[in-house]
């Protein structure tokens, strides 16, 4: 399957449980095929999202978490193998916490995509 039908499909599932697209990763590649698809088609499926140039296609997707204003945020590898990291976040936490937090999910995943040398 291609990225862009996973990358859909993805967006799909996520959007019928309520999940946002706030950012999304992808590769040089990827990025190309999105643009070049989204203009044929004249839609802008990620339009709510900024997208960053990265080694791996992933998107990052929000919603609210129960009471108290606690917001839990996935990132969601774009990959015909359901791959996922998840955080939650409580209210009060600063946004540079979180960002810190969503910094240190995406080397976690880069390490993860990046074969091991014996």
């Amino acid at each position: 399957m291609k990225q862009l039908e996973i990358l859909f499909e993805i967006l799909k599932t996520y959007n019928q449980h309520a999940w946002q697209v706030r950012r999304v990763l992808l590769t040089a590649a990827t990025h190309a095929e999105v643009s070049a698809r989204q203009e044929a088609m004249r839609e802008d499926v990620l339009s709510d999202a900024v997208i960053h140039v990265a080694d791996f296609d992933a998107v990052w997707f929000a919603r609210v978490a129960g009471e108290g204003g606690r917001e839990a945020w996935e990132l969601r590898l774009i990959a015909a193998t359901p791959f996922a990291l998840f955080e939650m976040f409580e209210a009060e936490e600063a946004d540079e916490d979180r960002e810190d937090v969503r910094r240190e999910m995406e080397a976690r995943m880069g390490e993860r995509l990046t074969p091991r040398v014996a």
